[in-house]
């Protein structure tokens, strides 16, 4: 199990002994990033997890080594919310930015960019197809008809399958 606790140090947990939490064990602390982490995801494969920093930074891990392999730095401010696709090929990242980050895992190489209208809450794939699901803030007038508290949007990517 690995949380971010918003610290700097993502840390891994070993259970030990019989099913209850509190016989976990830390086993691994990593220096993640300079600044908080935010949020942690693993992807579908268990190759890798991915962290995100109040420094803008995704870094990509592997889990058997627990060595950062790939840093994507297309964000400028804190990120908020990461997911994997399905097929653990894209990660999707967002922030305050004003757009949503998909890269692909392997080369860090930019595939799209999702432009949003203010800053993006949460982001998730769907568990078996190229859909994105993502939530954003309110735009700057919190009165406005085109609000978008509350609103749910899904951005679909080519099915080559």
């Amino acid at each position: 199990m690995l949380s971010g606790e918003g610290k700097q140090l993502p840390r891994a947990w070993r259970q030990c002994g019989s099913a209850v939490y509190p016989d976990l064990k830390l086993i691994q602390s990593i220096n993640a990033h300079p600044s908080n982490c935010i949020c942690i995801k693993f992807d579908p494969t268990g190759k890798y997890f991915a962290t995100g920093s109040a420094d803008a930074l995704v870094s990509l891990w592997d889990v058997e080594e627990l060595v950062c392999v790939r840093c994507f730095s297309r964000l400028d401010w804190p990120v908020r919310t990461l997911s994997f696709s399905h097929d653990g090929k894209m990660l999707a990242s967002a922030s305050e930015d004003h757009f949503i980050d998909i890269a692909e895992v392997e080369t860090g190489e930019k595939l799209w960019e999702i432009q949003c209208e203010s800053p993006t809450f949460t982001v998730a794939w769907h568990p078996k197809r190229p859909l994105l699901a993502y939530a954003c803030d309110d735009k700057e007038g919190k009165y406005d008809s085109n609000r978008e508290a509350g609103t749910v949007k899904l951005f679909g990517l080519p099915n080559d399958s």
